[in-house]
């Protein structure tokens, strides 16, 4: 066959591709509001035009006047155009238009040798109340192992739980999580026994690649799950050193392990009772096995969540601190207990280059966790230095594209930098996933409300504070940019009365300085300084706090707490 054979083929491609991005170009014109302008462009100079040939005749104005005017009107329909593309006009001022996020495209870039895998929570079958932690729990070790394999990308845990119970098939997921392949089982235990399933499809193609079923005695659990990622390696004609077991941190006791993985499964959770109980479930694997590391690194995941939220930081960083200290001593290799250290460093001790040594050890250890890498980013953010932070904002992003704590925390990071386009994929994809998500305040509302957006920032706080019943200290900021200020004062009393005993200082102090109460604020950061409140070392690199940038006092504060304030406030600058 010669080339001219191909013609027909070739052409057919062209018109499809032209047709779809013409389509997807028509779509863009839409959502950038081009049309409603231009149509009301072409009604008000039409009117303009008909109004003009009327009037100005009867002042005696030369005719030629006339048709420079109406010449002028039709020049200007496509400069009208062009800025509406660009630009967008809302009640409050113009705002730059954001630019639509691409879809994800699941396949490697050509020439790529990397292979992705996605770990689905397994369903438990077995009989009984308390049956999803141990579905969960495989899930993860398996997910963990394969994590430490070369050349494989493996989606991170909270992506992968965020499709537990939902009804999404697997093209669906692995568009979502931005992998090749899923990994999905089910588990059954009855007594000693256990049976898992498991199936690994090509999402690319749909085919399975692999399927087996097992049935161990519960003593064979870990040499059982080794024997899964090694399955699993192969059919993915991965390399594997063979030399030392997959299963990390080998454990001595199955019904320690058991116990762990009640822990494990409470520790995910967001509510003060799970935590607690995570807490409780973490002590007793300890009594069973003091040797058991990860118990106490579960001990200190769990006291950093509950920190700020639910109890004082002062308090609750101490028990991160000594559960993180105790894990490093069982297993000084453990990435995820270097993070907590290092948090327990910035926050009691203000102690910057000793967390910073924390973070860097905990990446070297798993470069591949969303720990590992999210604490790193907003670390290195809050001290100003933006390189090194939007390369592992990137890394989380790529890691754990389906957690709605990542998404809605890089909105803000992204933000904090002035990337807006940026910042607003992620806190977009964030309501995509879970429209009813509320991970603390709805950070997205913090981004419209800078980009002059007040409706929709108001919109999406009110929306939030419906779910979860607690106003936001957001919504007061916005209404004091607004020149509200008494709706400022009357939802900041609401917030600080439904939080309890222990409110951020420095959450405050971000409402009075919209308000323009400055010596307020100073007193609330000094509040945070002696509480130490986590979330303090990022009042240098907020945007909000550019009022008090001029302040002895508050540039006394950020090099109190380790600050270099002139680095910080150029990180945030474009």
């Amino acid at each position: 066959m010669g080339p001219d054979s191909q013609r027909p083929a070739v052409s057919a491609i062209d018109r499809a591709f032209v047709a779809v991005n013409l389509k997807k170009f028509f779509a863009e014109l839409k959502r950038r509001k081009v049309y409603s302008v231009a149509i009301a462009y072409l009604v008000a100079g039409w009117a303009l035009a008909q109004g003009i040939s009327q009037l100005l005749p009867v002042f005696d104005i030369p005719i030629w006047v006339v048709r420079l005017v109406v010449l002028l009107i039709i020049l200007g329909f496509p400069f009208a155009l062009l800025l509406s593309w660009f630009f967008d006009l809302t009640r409050y001022g113009i705002v730059r238009t954001p630019d639509l996020a691409e879809k994800i495209d699941i396949r490697p870039a050509a020439g790529s040798t990397e292979r992705s895998i996605a770990v689905l929570p397994f369903t438990d079958l077995s009989p009984g109340q308390e049956r999803d932690y141990f579905g969960e729990g495989i899930a993860e070790e398996i997910q963990t192992a394969l994590a430490k394999i070369d050349g494989l990308r493996v989606a991170a845990r909270r992506s992968s739980l965020w499709f537990k119970d939902k009804k999404a098939d697997l093209t669906e997921i692995a568009d979502k999580l931005n992998v090749e392949h899923v990994l999905e089982g089910s588990v059954r235990r009855e007594g000693n026994r256990v049976r898992i399933s498991a199936e690994l499809t090509d999402c690319c193609n749909g085919f399975t690649l692999w399927s087996e079923t097992f049935e161990r005695e519960m003593q064979g659990i870990f040499a059982l799950q080794d024997e899964i990622t090694r399955a699993i390696v192969d059919a993915l004609k991965l390399k594997l050193d063979i030399s030392a077991p997959l299963s990390s941190r080998l454990v001595r006791s199955t019904a320690a392990y058991d116990v762990y993985l009640h822990g494990l499964f409470y520790s995910d959770r967001t509510t003060e009772e799970d935590l607690r109980k995570s807490l409780e479930y973490f002590e007793r694997t300890l009594e069973k096995d003091p040797q058991f590391g990860r118990a106490w690194t579960g001990m200190a995941k769990a006291w950093l969540w509950l920190a700020d939220a639910y109890v004082a930081p002062r308090e609750a960083y101490s028990k991160v601190r000594e559960a993180a200290i105790n894990a490093l001593e069982i297993d000084n290799d453990d990435a995820e207990a270097h993070v907590y250290l290092a948090e327990a460093k910035r926050i009691l001790d203000w102690d910057m280059d000793g967390a910073a040594g924390e973070f860097r050890r905990a990446v070297e250890l798993d470069p591949k966790s969303t720990s590992s890498n999210y604490f790193s980013a907003a670390f290195w953010a809050a001290r100003g230095e933006r390189d090194e932070a939007l390369i592992y904002l990137e890394r989380t992003s790529t890691i754990d594209p389906a957690s709605l704590w990542v998404n809605n925390s890089a909105c803000e990071l992204y933000r904090y930098f002035g990337l807006y386009d940026k910042a607003i994929a992620a806190g977009e994809r964030a309501l995509q996933l879970d429209p009813a998500f509320v991970y603390g305040e709805p950070l997205l509302a913090a981004l419209y409300r800078e980009m002059g957006r007040f409706d929709e920032a108001i919109a999406l706080y009110e929306k939030a504070q419906n779910i979860c019943g607690r106003p936001a200290f957001g919504l007061a900021i916005t209404y004091a940019r607004m020149n509200r200020p008494d709706e400022a004062h009357q939802v900041l009393a609401k917030t600080i009365a439904s939080r309890g005993s222990y409110t951020p200082g420095d959450a405050i102090a971000h409402v009075h300085v919209a308000l323009g109460a400055h010596d307020d604020a100073i007193r609330e950061l000094e509040r945070a300084c002696d509480e130490r409140s986590s979330s303090l070392h990022f009042v240098g690199i907020a945007p909000e706090f550019a009022p008090l940038r001029a302040d002895k006092r508050f540039l006394s504060i950020l090099k109190k707490i380790g600050l270099e304030s002139a680095k910080v406030f150029a990180a945030g600058r474009v």
